[in-house]
């Protein structure tokens, strides 16, 4: 896909598992649209708090450059890590390492430190620049979360004892015409039998309080642990792949579509 087309790329929600054996295979396949060697761009921003962030940038990297070979990828680290820091999100800089990308990926770290560092953003309108010329994007976890019109504040409900609610996204898949609140790891059970830990880790009683709050024509989009959603815009279609099933809400009405699914587009724009 060339940067001349003015068809936005595809976007790929990950539940989880974006580097996992059936990441991998969804990604080969949905990168593979684009001339190589493939430019791939990782956006620090979600784990751009945290002191390993370059650790989670690396091993994002190596595999790129090691599992997905065939890809020829040129891998570029973009350290958009903090609004008045030394690797600012407005710097033009920082915004200029995206400019030529093929691939956007974010993926593991805060939803909510990623929307107020990233928000308005001259980083941000890079990367709304580079899909609408058919950049790829591809949002795993917390990023996921973060593009959506509204996002759970996961850590600030699991681990700080917040009350359920929803705060403002960074919208970003309204380009497409999505209304969307995503909500990965949507069958986590990392909790065992004593904690439920489904619904990006809150459960299902808080989130069943987030439903109540939900706007109208904002659709959920849960997707399961090591599987994806992969959005087409230039055929209006979606693809559920990889290991588990994508669980769309809108208008009350749940509807759960298994791995190999192929859904219209406009069954997510609320």
């Amino acid at each position: 896909m060339s940067d001349q087309q003015s068809v936005p790329g595809r976007i790929i929600l990950f539940g989880s598992g974006e580097t996992g054996k059936h990441g991998r295979r969804i990604q080969e396949e949905s990168l593979a649209v684009h001339r190589k060697p493939v430019r791939v761009a990782i956006l620090e921003t979600p784990a751009g708090f945290q002191p390993n962030v370059d650790v989670v940038t690396g091993k994002l990297r190596t595999f790129y450059e090691h599992n997905l070979q065939n890809l020829n990828p040129i891998v570029t680290p973009v350290p958009a890590r903090k609004r008045g820091g030394a690797n600012d999100p407005d710097d033009p800089a920082v915004a200029q390492l995206l400019a030529d990308a093929d691939v956007i990926v974010a993926g593991p770290g805060s939803p909510t430190y990623m929307i107020a560092h990233l928000k308005d953003s001259l980083t941000l309108k890079t990367i709304r620049e580079r899909h609408a010329h058919g950049s790829t994007l591809v949002f795993a976890s917390a990023a996921a979360i973060a593009v959506g019109h509204v996002a759970i504040p996961v850590y600030e409900i699991y681990k700080v004892g917040d009350d359920p609610v929803w705060v403002p996204g960074l919208d970003l898949l309204a380009d497409i015409g999505m209304r969307v609140a995503v909500v990965p790891h949507w069958n986590n059970q990392e909790g065992g039998a004593d904690l439920d830990t489904s619904h990006c880790f809150i459960g299902a009683n808080r989130f069943a309080d987030l439903l109540d709050q939900l706007r109208a024509g904002v659709t959920v989009l849960g997707i399961d642990e090591h599987t994806a959603v992969v959005i087409e815009p230039a055929t209006g279609v979606a693809r559920v792949l990889g290991a588990g099933s994508a669980t769309i809400i809108a208008s009350g009405v749940s509807t759960t579509f298994p791995s190999g699914s192929t859904l219209l587009q406009s069954q997510l724009t609320g």
